[in-house]
């Protein structure tokens, strides 16, 4: 059973309520920050976007199980032949079956816990290569898994923090969100491909 934020057993009608340790305008944005300094150009989000990343993260933090279920639901979904890679999980066949599965929960929130760290040491981009690039290594030694799985999960990633964020995932945080996962797959990718020898 998924602790906190819990999505419908059925299809998701109602979506959690978070409540942010940031201040919020009355149009729910998150403020604007003071003037950044400029970030590691290896980092392709500029320092307004990783304040605004960090503080929008948070309401995912709180939710981190959750939303990590519903994005491994919506793989399962849209990409059928995901759910062969996971031998645990595979023969779960309903949305119902997989969010009571406490096998799925684990799995999903260590992924979700990979990208947590990721996303909160964004700065530091030395870290977030090594952390990426040695995930990418050890998914390469499980049987079945190819490099360019990882790509199965950007767009559940993005629809499953759309649910969890609601209203406050705007137009302008789809975009800062798309970048992001999108570093972090590539990077992931390079690690996985690293270790079967693909430069």
């Amino acid at each position: 059973m998924i602790m906190g934020c819990q999505y419908s057993q059925t299809e998701i009608k109602s979506r959690p309520t978070i409540t942010e340790d940031v201040e919020v305008m009355a149009d729910g944005s998150i403020p604007e920050p003071p003037p950044p300094a400029p970030t590691d150009p290896r980092l392709p989000l500029d320092a307004r976007q990783v304040f605004k990343l960090k503080k929008s993260w948070k309401g995912i933090k709180r939710c981190l199980e959750s939303t990590g279920v519903e994005m491994f639901i919506r793989m399962f979904r849209t990409s059928s032949d995901s759910k062969g890679i996971f031998k645990k999980f595979k023969d779960l066949k309903s949305d119902d079956e997989l969010r009571v599965s406490e096998t799925l929960e684990q799995h999903a929130t260590a992924v979700m816990n990979i990208i947590d760290d990721a996303i909160m040491n964004i700065e530091n981009v030395d870290y977030v290569f090594e952390l990426l690039n040695s995930n990418g290594r050890r998914h390469s030694s499980y049987e079945g898994f190819s490099p360019p799985f990882f790509w199965f999960i950007e767009k559940p990633f993005l629809d499953a923090v759309k649910i969890t964020l609601s209203d406050r995932y705007t137009d302008n945080m789809d975009g800062i969100y798309k970048i992001t996962i999108k570093f972090i797959l590539e990077n992931l990718t390079k690690g996985a491909e690293s270790a079967n020898g693909i430069s």
